[in-house]
């Protein structure tokens, strides 16, 4: 058996939504090609093991969760301002309010941005996210609970529009 073999398949099938997830992650598209690249460097290492375990698109979004913690102790990011919301209800106001909360995402620590990435993005339960971030599902709650209420403390104005 080929030690790689289904890999570029998986590849192939899972690849944008890999990304998709690294934006989240990152907030910037150079650094999620970068993250999902080793991500899948360090999962091509274990190949055969990782499709032994059943999931490995979990495992590689683990692996993206992980690294990306790494690169934020590493290199702590600068924090910038929220920028205002503007007035209007139009498409711009729509994009300026995801750039708002893609901000405030990035403000939050990584462990609670994987959290909403996971919970809210790509809709997984309680106990998958637990198991995608090897945590107790009482750690994912909470994680869940600090994340909404910092964003909610970073985006006073959205949380008025979502409740209008």
């Amino acid at each position: 058996m080929d030690r790689y073999e289904g890999f570029a398949e998986f590849i192939v099938a899972r690849g944008s939504s890999l990304s998709r997830t690294a934006y989240l992650l990152t907030g910037d598209h150079h650094s999620a090609e970068e993250l999902v690249q080793s991500a899948l460097v360090r999962t091509a290492r274990h190949w055969r093991r990782v499709v032994l375990g059943g999931n490995p698109e979990a495992y590689v979004r683990r692996v993206m969760i992980n690294e990306r913690a790494s690169w934020w102790r590493r290199r702590r990011p600068s924090t910038s301002q929220v920028p205002d919301r503007p007035d209007g209800g139009d498409e711009s106001d729509r994009t300026a309010q995801r750039l708002t909360l893609a901000t405030a995402l990035a403000a939050l620590p990584p462990r609670q941005r994987a959290v909403l990435v996971l919970r809210y993005y790509h809709d997984y339960s309680v106990d998958e996210v637990a198991d995608v971030l090897g945590c107790a599902p009482g750690t994912v709650k909470s994680q869940t609970h600090h994340a909404l209420r910092r964003l909610r403390a970073l985006l006073p104005d959205l949380t008025e529009l979502q409740r209008s």
